[in-house]
């Protein structure tokens, strides 16, 4: 692929035309940075997030604030049991919890912060 003139140009905009380590910043970043155990938790946390079914379901319980199943099933166009699956993922990673009644099981979202993490992601991809 033969890049322009133009795009090289900007290319080399982006870029530091020199090595130089600032000091300050560094050590700021490497006191405030997580462990690896930790920030390897948040990536496996952003892989569940980043499958479209789970978040059709977060969004189905975001606006229902409970739902079976069936229901799950039903707005979403999908099988129990793929449903099921994809809950079950969900709940290991405590994105959602569930009740139940009798014969029927209802799922919720685990709490606030998963409400706010779909409000910011989605307020974040509206920006222009």
């Amino acid at each position: 692929m033969v890049q322009s003139r133009k795009s090289k140009e900007k290319e080399k905009e982006e870029v530091c035309q020199t090595i130089e380590i600032h000091p300050d910043i560094v050590k700021k970043v490497q006191e405030n940075t997580p462990s690896e155990e930790s920030l390897n938790k948040l990536a496996e946390f952003f892989k569940i997030m980043g499958d479209q079914t789970r978040i059709k379901i977060l969004y189905a319980l975001f606006n229902a604030g409970e739902m079976c199943v069936c229901d799950i099933s039903y707005v979403l166009g999908k099988t129990q049991s793929a449903i099921s699956h994809q809950l079950r993922i969900l709940r290991q990673a405590k994105l959602v919890k569930f009740r139940k009644e009798g014969k029927v099981v209802f799922y919720s979202l685990n709490d606030e912060h998963v409400k706010e993490i779909l409000d910011v992601g989605y307020s974040h991809i509206k920006e222009e």
